[in-house]
């Protein structure tokens, strides 16, 4: 994507208030309304404050290497069309999600489940039939063929985009009825009969068994899948031709998004990190940032922000904010915090166009829905935020200020990238606000188009900027 061409602005004193913030009056001196500016009681997650001046940074103080660092696009909601066109219809998106800045696509569980072709893949029996063999009451998945998840994910690297797969390796389903000693009745336990005739699997493979009668937890009552057994752990991640370096390998995907990672340990997605490779991150269904970032550090994965996504819920739907100021995941750790606005699994925040605004300007990977994008909120408006992203949302977080209605961050830029400034106004009246920005007399402007203000900072930084009322403005050097 091609940056604008840098313009040069000769300004003479009489030319300045043609930039001013009402295109028609500069403003000499700071404002009054100035010294008014809210700080922030910050603090850093042990309780320490921050002493930053007039504003507070971000916890981690960390930047993102590249200009954007990336937009995920979840390919994909609960109970897509079924039929097996779901891989040609996701193909038909990606030349123009890449187009737009989208990075990568996370797909669902590829593979056959215990529903054959009306699961959504969370349930299943063989890893290795991507539609290719007739079990379970079909050939294809409810998604497609083999043949036509190859051609999606080979067209999706032809756009430069990278595709993760969805692992479920909690639990199965499917397995055969078997005597099992540990339990003393049946159990649906025996996977010996998958037509992949790989990773077969028995009671010896799922609690309880001979390691012990359970591991973190079970789900839905499935089969609980036991990771400390070898056999286990050789089709998962160790052998060559086991499932974590087939899907790599041969089936060319890019990473993985570990479903229900509360019910084993954070040391398996570590060894299939450390023995697969691959961008990984972790479906740890948890507000606490603690929790989160406890997990990504022992697994040595990234995580869904939940903390984010539960404050922005009550931030943005709540009128409230001051939360936005609360300690989050990207905080902690932005290169491995995730965030999101929606996904296939909940879908509680209303005000989805502030929530992105602020994804999509601030540390982590943000994710986007497919059904916002492609049927829910006006893709015109998220195109012009991933390209802010990929282009502006550069260098360390400060907040400038936050109440009720209001919130103003700066990201402070990284490497020449003159970053940017984003307000969110969650009012029904329009405002405006002396902030204090990086750049010393030059002209800035908002690069949403939701504001036509113009106005040039101040010898010391310091310009007023505004805001439409249940909207939001992103503020940069007009270069």
């Amino acid at each position: 994507m091609k940056k604008p061409i840098f313009k040069m602005f000769l300004l003479t004193a009489l030319l300045a208030g043609l930039y001013s913030c009402n295109s028609s009056d500069e403003v000499s001196s700071k404002s009054p309304e100035a010294s008014t500016f809210k700080i922030i009681n910050v603090t850093t997650h042990d309780g320490r404050p921050f002493s930053t001046g007039n504003t507070k940074t971000s916890l981690t103080g960390k930047y993102v290497d590249n200009p954007g660092g990336g937009v995920m696009m979840q390919a994909f909601y609960w109970d897509v069309p079924s039929g097996g066109n779901w891989w040609n219809t996701v193909g038909t998106k990606v030349t123009a999600w890449g187009n737009a800045g989208i990075g990568s696509i996370w797909l669902p569980p590829a593979s056959k489940a215990q529903n054959g072709a009306f699961s959504m893949g969370y349930d299943p029996t063989d890893y290795f039939d991507f539609g290719d063999y007739n079990q379970n009451g079909s050939v294809e998945t409810r998604f497609g063929s083999k043949t036509e998840l190859v051609n999606l994910i080979t067209k999706a690297h032809a756009e430069n985009m990278k595709v993760y797969a969805d692992i479920v390796i909690n639990h199965n389903s499917g397995g055969a009825s078997e005597s099992n000693p540990f339990t003393g009745t049946n159990t649906w336990t025996n996977f010996t009969g998958i037509a992949s005739g790989k990773f077969k699997r028995t009671y010896a493979d799922f609690y309880k068994n001979s390691f012990g009668n359970n591991d973190e937890g079970a789900f839905g009552g499935f089969p609980d899948l036991c990771h400390a057994a070898p056999n286990v752990q050789d089709w998962l991640w160790k052998r060559t031709d086991g499932v974590g370096k087939y899907y790599k390998n041969t089936m060319k995907f890019d990473g993985w998004r570990f479903d229900y990672v509360k019910g084993f340990g954070s040391w398996v997605v570590r060894d299939w990190n450390a023995n697969v490779g691959g961008f990984s991150v972790g479906e740890l269904w948890d507000s606490n940032v603690n929790i989160l970032n406890d997990w990504a550090n022992n697994a040595n994965s990234s995580v869904f922000d939940f903390a984010c996504y539960y404050k922005m819920n009550d931030a943005f739907d709540g009128n409230n904010l001051n939360l936005l100021t609360d300690d989050m995941m990207w905080k902690r750790n932005p290169y491995k915090a995730v965030t999101f606005v929606t996904n296939h699994d909940t879908d509680e925040i209303w005000a989805k166009e502030l929530a992105y605004a602020y994804i999509l300007t601030h540390e982590g990977y943000p994710t986007i829905f497919y059904r916002d994008y492609e049927e829910w909120l006006n893709k015109a408006k998220l195109n012009n935020l991933i390209w802010i992203h990929n282009n502006k949302a550069t260098g360390n977080t400060s907040i400038l200020y936050a109440d009720n209605d209001e919130y103003i961050a700066r990201r402070n830029g990284y490497n020449g990238n003159p970053g940017l400034v984003v307000y969110i106004n969650n009012s029904t009246a329009t405002l405006e606000r002396w902030i204090q920005t990086n750049w010393s007399s030059k002209q800035i402007k908002d690069f949403t188009g939701n504001s036509t203000w113009y106005p040039t900072t101040q010898g010391d930084q310091w310009v007023k900027i505004q805001c439409p009322p249940k909207s939001y403005t992103v503020w940069s050097l007009n270069i």
